[in-house]
């Protein structure tokens, strides 16, 4: 299937707006422990910023056709060793591996080839080098909910939303068997913010069970 090069544009774009947007709204807060608690288990704020800056590079990586990370444990570990920094070294993480990323998403917007192909990501899902732009931009959107400092699903971008939802239920619906691919008439009636977080994970609704695809 040919590229939406056109698309991919809008999600680079989206992406690098998205990215923005995070640094300038953690350099506007006052210092935060690294050790608060997130929405995440066991995970601090100092896990989610640290994860998000080397998450950023990861993407570097896999646009040069490198592995996105060196192992599962080496990943793991690095987050873990930079989680109790304090608040202007997270910030200064977070603000320079976004300033490469948006380089190296820049640098290849002009080659269409760039996104064909496919990439492996960690967990060994192989996926079309166009949807990287959008991956990367819902690590931002969602884990910036993930912190716990007030930015709630119902402020995700409505350009990231509509796409990502686009990409998840396709993704729902090709792991179902076939002939029972309808979503729950309970997912539907939920807002988009909402059925995005079920999706993902950080939405439960009564009577359905996960998505199964975070």
């Amino acid at each position: 299937m040919a590229v939406d090069v056109r698309q991919v544009a809008r999600e680079v774009e989206g992406c690098r707006i998205s990215q923005g947007r995070f640094v300038d709204w953690l350099e506007e807060q006052p210092p935060l422990a690294s050790e608060r608690p997130s929405k995440l288990p066991e995970w601090s704020i100092g896990h989610v910023l640290t994860h998000l800056s080397h998450n950023a590079d990861s993407y570097v990586n896999l646009l040069r056709g490198l592995p996105q990370y060196d192992s599962l444990e080496d990943r793991n570990f690095a987050i873990e060793a930079g989680s109790n920094r304090i608040w202007t070294d997270l910030i200064d993480d977070v603000r320079s591996s976004c300033e490469r990323l948006d380089a190296e998403l820049s640098s290849r917007l002009a080659d269409p080839s760039t996104w064909e192909g496919s990439s492996t990501l960690l967990g060994g899902a192989v996926v079309p080098r166009s949807v990287l732009p959008l991956l990367r931009w819902r690590e931002v959107e969602v884990h910036w909910v993930d912190l716990g400092c007030g930015h709630d699903l119902q402020d995700l971008d409505r350009h990231y939303l509509r796409s990502d939802l686009r990409l998840l239920e396709m993704l729902w619906r090709a792991r179902r068997p076939i002939g029972m691919t309808p979503l729950h008439a309970d997912i539907l009636q939920i807002p988009p913010h909402e059925r995005l977080g079920w999706f993902l994970g950080r939405v439960e609704v009564d009577g359905v069970p996960p998505s199964g695809l975070n």
